[in-house]
């Protein structure tokens, strides 16, 4: 019963007349997000970050969410009717969504896409409800020991599977846990990596390089490397389903939120895995095997977007309960939570329980709203399209730039802040991962911290980290994700070779 009285504390406090401004607003942009191409979810909150000096906490955390998941419903409107995934995880969508709005059903796909979403949202959310409390509790039993393993474990997930290799993926993260060393040693008090320079006493500001990273880099390399693609937009047609699609369609949306809210829940790679895994499942089970790649099959839209939904809402399950970011949105929303004091983990839900319990209940009131934004206002998304790229990215950096600079009205920050979208180019144009970059700097600084505690209960000893079984439990899945996945595609090489 605890749980219910939370969650209607959660709805009085998220249905406040303000936070419901902040929902439709985090929705609204989120929507426009992912019809843009090329932006991203974690572009737009990284830009938006500096909101959190000036918002509260719940309403910001709230708003953030909104872009998080409205992104996920725009996009499959330019996969549908462009064929141009504003998301990796939109890719699948745009299989099967572009060819039946090439034979004239874009309604019908763009009706399954945004439906399919709002039952796999609300699924998933129902599940987060249930299950993040349960995790919590038992989480909150863990030491230093455990802490600094359950760190590494992040560290190693993140870095080895948000990246196109495990190589990139740990380069990138050592250049995030360098980051997070500038500064203040918090044992010491001794100056670490400064270069002399005051404006880094107090270490580097996490927005400044969310934002350098994202926001700046993103748009310096659209601007350098990407070139204009002419874009043919599908004519729309009436978004509505007939009885045979709804009948197709449902079976689709639930067996795709059962795939994709596990994926969500570890870290996993994101939501491409599931909508990839969910197509096959469709394509597979569907009675309509003629209609896949001619002229394209309702289930190949409804099953990949509701797997994508499931997975992106599943990812809080993780970031609340035990502090580990699954994707680049949420390494940037724990940056979010940082520039409050608010460090999630094993005790959020203790300390913290107002605000955990208003975001997850903004969640449900977050579906219901892009349910009422996407199906009759389509069109109207649609005219965002028309936006010139070089407008677009302009008023990105010129954004993010005002937004710095507003936080401490230093030009260092702003030089600092171009410098850091440099690098962000670099590493895009080389296929390094950005997200490590930013759970390295977050999470290193604590994971030294619980290091030094753990050592100090074992006396100086570095066996302290086997001789507890929940530290050496993670010490082996750790290994395990390192190794297995290396081991599996060496034994697939000698089976080619043999």
């Amino acid at each position: 019963m605890d749980i219910w009285n939370q969650l209607i504390q959660g709805f009085m406090t998220a249905g406040t007349p303000v936070n419901l401004l902040w929902a439709l607003l985090g929705c609204t942009i989120g929507t426009a997000i992912g019809v843009l191409p090329g932006i991203g979810p974690a572009t737009a909150v990284a830009m938006l970050l500096p909101i959190t000096l000036k918002v509260e906490p719940t309403a910001s955390m709230i708003f953030f969410a909104g872009i998080y998941y409205g992104a996920m419903y725009g996009g499959s409107t330019t996969s549908i009717l462009l064929n141009t995934p504003g998301e990796s995880a939109s890719m699948v969508t745009a299989m099967e969504g572009n060819r039946m709005a090439k034979s004239g059903r874009a309604g019908a796909a763009l009706a399954t896409a945004a439906i399919g979403s709002f039952v796999a949202g609300t699924i998933a959310t129902v599940l987060v409800t249930f299950f993040a409390p349960v995790v919590a509790t038992y989480a909150v039993k863990l030491g230093p020991p455990e802490y600094f393993m359950l760190m590494v474990l992040a560290f190693i997930t993140v870095s080895a599977v948000l990246g196109q290799s495990a190589l990139r993926g740990m380069t990138a993260l050592a250049i995030g846990l360098a980051m997070g060393l500038v500064g203040i040693d918090q044992i010491s008090g001794q100056a670490r990596y400064t270069g002399g320079v005051p404006e880094l006493m107090d270490g580097l500001e996490v927005v400044l390089i969310a934002v350098g990273l994202f926001a700046v880099g993103e748009s310096l390399y659209a601007v350098l490397y990407e070139g204009r693609v002419a874009e043919s937009q599908n004519k729309m047609s009436r978004v509505h389903m007939t009885r045979d699609e709804w009948r197709r369609s449902w079976p689709a949306w639930l067996r795709a939120t059962f795939i994709g809210f596990p994926f969500g829940c570890i870290p996993a790679g994101g939501s491409e895995i599931p909508t990839f895994l969910s197509y096959a499942t469709e394509k597979k089970l569907s009675k309509h095997q003629e209609e896949f790649g001619t002229t394209g099959a309702i289930e190949g839209v409804a099953g990949p977007e509701a797997a994508n939904n499931a997975a992106i809402t599943a990812t809080l399950v993780p970031l609340l309960t035990l502090g580990i970011p699954t994707s680049n949105t949420t390494a940037i929303l724990l940056g979010a939570f940082q520039n409050y004091g608010i460090q999630p983990g094993p005790q959020l839900f203790d300390k913290n329980a107002a605000l955990v319990w208003a975001l997850i209940a903004s969640l449900y009131i977050g579906n219901v709203m892009l349910l009422v934004l996407n199906l009759p206002l389509v069109g109207l998304w649609v005219k965002l399209l028309k936006v010139p790229k070089p407008h677009l990215y302009a008023g990105i950096l010129i954004f993010a730039t005002v937004g710095v600079y507003g936080m401490r009205q230093s030009a260092f920050d702003l030089l600092l802040l171009y410098a850091i979208g440099l690098l962000g180019v670099v590493m895009r144009r080389f296929d390094f991962p950005t997200a490590p970059v930013v759970v390295g700097m977050i999470l290193g600084p604590l994971a030294e911290a619980q290091m030094r505690n753990a050592l100090s209960i074992g006396e100086g000893k570095w066996s302290v980290f086997v001789e507890r079984p929940m530290s050496l439990a993670l010490l082996v899945v750790v290994v395990a994700v390192l190794v297995v996945p290396r081991f599996l595609a060496w034994r697939r090489r000698v089976r080619r070779g043999g």
